[in-house]
């Protein structure tokens, strides 16, 4: 791996590492942070685009991607919505534990992975590691707080928003479209998804004349920062699609850690233990999973 390769490699890490505490530190209710970020998420696109020189995709390509971007905008719209309950740092290791099993079900079901009976052990027990370094993440000294209804509730609504995030990454491998040419229109569905979600909460409050959702244009220069570090990472004269998903999920370190410590979301020194102990089992399970043939 050459150091160019690398250090797109981790541009996920820096972008969706820092994503979910950059929005939480500029606050908002779901419906500001998400308009702000799929905002900023087009302008980022859109500048991409203009200097690429791609192609915009039309028909079922352009279908495909805009559903993909609709199903990421419903995914966040729920992890959000989570934060409320249990905050970035708790969130984040569940939601990507989340993604990993519905990435991973997908593929063995509907695309033929880990073909043989081998190959199943290894990845299903993986799997249920990935959930064990989940739960370990959010466990608390304090047993009702492990417990606790908020914790149920944000458990439910992750799980909800696991179905949109699995859209994201199912939709584009029902076409041939690359992953660059989807980008925008990606990052379109998104924006129209945000709206409509925002037009919905407007007999509340109108979300589309508040200071704090055009702030979260910011984070969505992050978040759009990580998705095309990671598009190209992946590409095989780069780190290949392996190693370029694995670099991408040391996101969840960064994001726990930053929300632990940059928004004041404290653990006991037990509870740090227990959870830096359930990021590297959802890691090393990662990986795992990943070079399954």
């Amino acid at each position: 791996m050459n150091m160019v390769a690398l250090l797109i490699g981790l541009g996920p890490l820096i972008g969706w590492g820092l994503f979910p505490t950059i929005a939480s530190k500029f606050g908002g209710k779901p419906v500001n942070q998400i308009i702000g970020a799929t905002v900023g998420t087009l302008i980022f696109a859109s500048a991409f685009f203009i200097f690429s020189g791609l192609q915009f995709p039309t028909g079922i390509d352009l279908f495909f991607a805009l559903l993909s971007g609709a199903g990421w905008c419903f995914g966040q719209i729920m992890t959000f919505k989570s934060f409320e309950y249990i905050g970035s740092s708790r969130a984040m290791p569940i939601t990507t534990a989340f993604q990993l099993l519905g990435a991973s079900l997908w593929g063995v079901f509907a695309l033929g992975n880990w073909p043989g009976l081998t190959n199943k052990i290894i990845g299903f027990t993986a799997l249920v590691v990935i959930l064990i370094g989940a739960w370990l993440t959010v466990w608390s000294e304090n047993s009702q707080e492990t417990k606790s209804s908020s914790l149920r509730k944000a458990v439910v609504i992750l799980l909800i928003g696991g179905i949109g995030y699995w859209l994201y990454s199912a939709a584009p491998q029902a076409t041939n479209i690359g992953g660059q040419s989807a980008f925008l229109p990606q990052a379109i569905g998104m924006v129209l998804t945000a709206v409509i979600y925002g037009l919905m909460t407007m007999k509340k409050e109108n979300p589309f004349n508040k200071k704090v959702t055009w702030l979260q244009i910011i984070s969505g220069f992050f978040f759009a920062f990580a998705a095309l570090t990671y598009l190209i990472s992946a590409q095989p004269d780069m780190n290949g699609l392996a190693t370029g998903f694995i670099l991408s999920q040391t996101s969840v370190v960064l994001a726990t850690l930053t929300g632990i410590y940059f928004l004041n979301q404290r653990k006991t020194a037990k509870e740090m233990v227990v959870t830096i102990i359930g990021l590297i089992l959802i890691l090393a399970a990662a990986t795992v999973t990943v070079f399954i043939k």
